[in-house]
C-alpha cells in the first residue's frame, strides 16, 4: 500500500534530521515509525482486554 501525505516544513525536516541520524531513508523512517504505532495499539488493546476480562471474569460467569 502507498500513503502520500504533506507534513509541515519544520516536521519534514526533524523526519529527514532524524532519518540521517539513523542513516536510512526518511521513508523508511516513516514506515517504521507507522509500524510500530500499529504494533504498539495492539499490544495495548489486548492488555487492556485481558485486564478487563480478568477482573469481571466472576460476574460474567455469574452472568452466563
Amino acid at each position: 500500500m502507498n500513503v502520500a501525505f504533506e507534513l509541515p516544513a519544520a516536521q519534514a525536516e526533524r523526519l529527514r534530521q532524524e532519518a540521517d541520524r539513523l542513516g536510512i531513508t526518511p521513508g523508511e523512517l516513516a514506515r517504521a515509525a507507522v509500524a510500530d504505532l500499529l504494533t504498539h495499539r495492539d499490544e495495548e488493546f489486548h492488555a487492556a482486554a485481558e485486564r478487563v476480562l480478568r477482573k469481571n471474569e466472576e460476574l460474567y460467569q455469574r452472568l452466563a
